[in-house]
């Protein structure tokens, strides 16, 4: 406690209520939850096994415990949780499995595999339209599962023609998850929440279970995350939820920032602490995002302050177009990094759209800057990989089915989603694996014998491959795999350029060139497919949640990746209408969110921030003018200095600038 504020003190020792720690930026808040638990198990006696805390990414929650380590010892932490709301869901629901309509072995299907369960339903194909349709309907029932939405509730009020398309398209991609025993991402929330709705005595244990709830984020959750939250607290209220409704930038996937106002409706006697002190940035760089975000409604104001000095003024640069602005941004990066005898890492460029790296890209490439971007799409979660590895994962476990389901009509093998439903049901019936039962012959008698003739030569060929890559050759079975189904001819068929085809075709065998090596290694003399796979799909579960790279490299990310990062040097790249504020914010009237991000882009910085923007910009291949970010005129004017086209530069500190540049380049030669 001694190493807390008096404000950061006060949220850990409180416990007689429900509370509200309102954390600003950079203020210190992970510290807070984890002293917070380890004063609750050495000060208040409650056993760790009934402390949850919860948060949205499994890097979060890693810190959470490798924090809560150090400070309790390890006999005494033994059955605490801290985890993602997601894992806890899954929690319960495995342990409640049986009244959740589950069996043993249930599986969990990513994005990217209901999306394809959807296709298949709606008898869609691989081209863009088909694949826009499967997740324009794939967006609306997870909006209406974070809503807690039934299928009955959904077509009872559908209005249109699409929604009722989309209602009873939910309805069917229930059922068939049901018969499949599997969930999807969204399930993990509201299976337990109409669990705990319709069995009193189960949400009795739970709360039992959990008596006393820290939440992290708590702005960023949605409907059906808010009421999991409120049925295990209530109605004791034994809980604290951290929160900063300014950075709630979350919307376009269901987080409410409205529930942190809700709480006090709930709660009338939540207490409500401010943490204000920031331990991250300069107080040049505070006020320009208190002066910004002002400008957004609040239910609790707060103000952003800290001890680190005033700093440097705030550069806006304004450029003639989008190649002079990533050149410029590429060329002072440079010579700030030389300058100052900087590391790469110790700056980071940001920006509103993904679109706007490619550009930059090409700029550090050519000046030799080391450079990473972050949240680009994953090798693994390419669609003609995940094909691939869900084949790799059926040669080596039968048992798969959400492996089964995703490829048994890839490439198309006119198995329609009645015969899997049936194919489904009678697994269940028999307790075994989709794929098990693929050859039996009573298939006959419950499905069009063309179908189960289908189902039949599919395992038949399957099986074939299964010995030849465990009798003989690995990859001799693989290859044959891929080219006897034409493979290739399918990804060509399904791809909306023949480019876009090549580069598929190159990433599957990619992908075998991998297995190839892995198994030529041999390093232990026991190296078979099995555990290259498992390999495999570990490589693939490492890749999307290490998000962290300390190699000395310039980052690149979207200001929505950016959230809870900091870095010394910040570029935020195109503040401008329509790019940051994006077009459809200010078309739908959704300013608010924009705002806050553009807050979160600010509060990134820890010494100096740069703004940039284009004066003109290619739009569908013509240069158009573009206006500067109403943001922009937003920030205290006399903490600015302009730079660039149009801004009056003294020539005195252009040349000192040019001498420090050139002395920093021998100095780096030497």
């Amino acid at each position: 406690m001694s190493q807390l504020n008096s404000r950061q003190q006060e949220a850990v020792s409180y416990t007689q209520g429900p509370l509200l720690v309102l954390a600003g930026a950079g203020s210190g808040k992970t510290s807070v939850i984890t002293r917070k638990i380890a004063w609750l198990i050495q000060h208040h006696q409650i056993s760790a096994r009934h402390i949850a805390a919860v948060t949205f990414t499994n890097k979060a929650a890693r810190e959470m415990k490798e924090r809560v380590s150090a400070l309790v010892p390890r006999s005494e932490t033994r059955g605490l949780i801290v985890s993602t709301f997601h894992n806890l869901g899954l929690r319960i629901i495995k342990q409640e499995q049986a009244a959740s309509g589950l069996r043993r072995g249930f599986s969990i299907l990513d994005q990217t595999d209901s999306r394809e369960l959807l296709k298949e339903l709606l008898h869609r194909g691989d081209s863009e339209r088909d694949v826009q349709a499967a997740e324009f309907i794939h967006a609306r029932i997870s909006k209406w599962k974070n809503e807690l939405v039934t299928p009955e509730q959904a077509l009872s009020t559908a209005e249109t023609d699409e929604d009722m398309r989309a209602a009873i398209a939910y309805g069917e991609y229930n059922r068939m998850l049901r018969a499949c025993n599997a969930v999807d991402f969204d399930d993990l929330i509201m299976l337990p929440v109409v669990l705990f709705r319709e069995q009193p005595r189960i949400l009795e244990k739970w709360r039992n279970r959990v008596r006393y709830l820290l939440v992290d984020e708590y702005q960023d959750t949605n409907s059906a995350q808010y009421e999991l939250v409120r049925q295990l607290v209530e109605p004791l209220g034994r809980f604290t939820v951290v929160g900063d409704d300014d950075q709630s930038i979350y919307a376009w996937r269901g987080a409410r920032p409205e529930n942190l106002a809700q709480l006090q409706t709930d709660w009338p006697n939540l207490k409500v602490v401010k943490l204000e002190q920031n331990y991250r940035s300069t107080g040049r760089i505070l006020k320009a995002a208190n002066a910004v975000i002002s400008n957004n409604p609040h239910v609790f104001e707060k103000t952003l302050w800290s001890d680190y000095g005033y700093g440097d003024p705030i550069r806006v640069v304004s450029l003639r177009d989008e190649d002079a602005e990533t050149d410029w941004i590429a060329s002072d990066l440079f010579h700030q990094r030389m300058q100052r005898g900087l590391h790469w890492k110790d700056f980071a460029i940001l920006y509103r759209g993904n679109f706007q790296s490619r550009m930059m890209e090409t700029k550090l490439q050519s000046l030799q800057i080391p450079y990473k971007v972050s949240g680009g799409k994953s090798f693994f979660a390419r669609s003609e990989v995940k094909d691939l590895m869900c084949y790799f994962r059926l040669l080596v476990n039968p048992d798969d089915d959400n492996a089964f389901l995703r490829i048994i009509n890839t490439p198309r093998r006119e198995i329609g989603p009645a015969t899997l439903e049936k194919l489904a049901g009678w697994a269940a019936k028999r307790n075994q694996s989709m794929y098990h039962v693929c050859d039996d012959f009573a298939l006959s008698e419950i499905m069009p014998p063309k179908s189960a003739e289908k189902l039949r030569e599919f395992k038949q060929w399957l099986d074939a491959k299964r010995e030849l890559c465990f009798r003989d050759n690995s990859t001799r079975a693989i290859r044959e795999l891929i080219t006897e189904m034409d493979y290739e001819g399918w990804l060509h068929q399904n791809s909306s350029s023949p480019r876009i085809g090549e580069k598929r075709v190159e990433n599957i065998w990619t992908l075998v060139a991998s297995v190839q090596r892995m198994l030529d290694k041999d390093e232990d003399g026991d190296t078979d497919l099995e555990t290259v796979i498992a390999k495999l799909v570990l490589i693939d579960m490492l890749e999307q949640q290490d998000n962290e790279d300390d190699t000395d490299k310039v980052q690149l990310m979207t200001l929505h990746a950016s959230k809870g990062l900091e870095y010394p040097h910040v570029y935020l790249m195109g503040v401008e209408e329509e790019l940051l504020p994006h077009r459809t914010s200010i078309e739908e009237d959704t300013i608010v969110e924009e705002r806050r991000l553009m807050y979160v882009g600010i509060t990134r910085a820890k010494r100096n921030l740069t703004l940039s923007h284009a004066m003109t910009r290619k739009q569908f291949g013509e240069k158009v003018d573009t206006v500067p970010s109403r943001f922009i005129e937003e920030l205290p004017q006399e903490d600015l200095e302009f730079v660039g086209e149009g801004a009056k530069i003294d020539p005195d500190r252009a040349d000192e600038m040019a001498q420090a540049s050139i002395a920093g380049l021998r100095a780096l030669l030497n």
